[in-house]
């Protein structure tokens, strides 16, 4: 009789186990206190300038400033003026945009800069020439003027140079009184256009010696 083989058991299979890890722990999270301050001041900052801004847009008007730069004493146009919206101090007197209308035409009664605001009394009402006053215009060359710039109002004596001969007579020498107007930027040539009120009883004969060229402008003292 013939014997089976001996069956071996099978084995069981092992189980499988998770392999260990290395557990990691969270990094901890390090205060930083300058940081909380300077994030607390920005949300501070920011809402003072928000409410700096309503507040100024609220109070925001409309004045009148300069456009262009105009001289003491030269006529202010209506291109010269322009409407800027902003916020003014109610202590500080401005010149609305109804009130433009009275400036135009008038003379600057002081040197006025592009961008700056208008207030009252920066204009005159008085016309040149005056009752009694002439103006007369001049070309004069840089040997003719004093290198000192002029300005509109400036005291000035118009004085008759000499003929072809160059001899000067003081008993014959002829002056006169003026005062500037209206002074140019010089020409390609150097020339300036300097217009002078004069006594209307002189204008006449300061006008034909300006154009013959034989005059010279001497600056009085600004010292008043």
């Amino acid at each position: 009789m013939s014997s089976s083989p001996t069956q071996v058991p099978a084995t069981a299979p092992q189980a499988a186990f998770p392999t260990p890890t290395t557990v990691v722990q969270p990094p901890k999270l390090r205060r930083r206190p300058a940081l909380v301050v300077a994030s607390v001041l920005l949300v501070v900052i920011g809402a003072l300038a928000s409410a700096w801004a309503y507040t100024s847009l609220g109070t925001a008007r409309e004045v009148v400033a300069m456009r262009t730069d105009v001289a003491r004493g030269q006529i202010i146009t209506a291109d010269s003026l322009q409407v800027v919206r902003i916020g003014v101090d109610p202590a500080l007197k401005t010149v609305t945009p109804a009130e433009a209308a009275q400036i135009v035409g008038q003379r600057a009664a002081v040197d006025l800069k592009a961008g700056q605001l208008l207030v009252p009394g920066v204009a005159q009402t008085q016309l040149y020439p005056r009752e009694g006053r002439s103006a007369v215009g001049l070309s004069l060359s840089p040997a003719q003027m004093p290198s000192e710039p002029l300005a509109v109002g400036d005291k000035v004596r118009i004085v008759a140079t000499p003929g072809q001969q160059g001899d000067v007579d003081p008993t014959q020498l002829k002056v006169f009184e003026g005062e500037i107007v209206t002074v140019a930027a010089p020409d390609a040539s150097g020339v300036t256009a300097v217009t002078v009120e004069v006594s209307a009883a002189v204008a006449p004969e300061v006008a034909a010696r300006s154009a013959s060229g034989k005059v010279a402008l001497v600056l009085e003292s600004r010292v008043r």
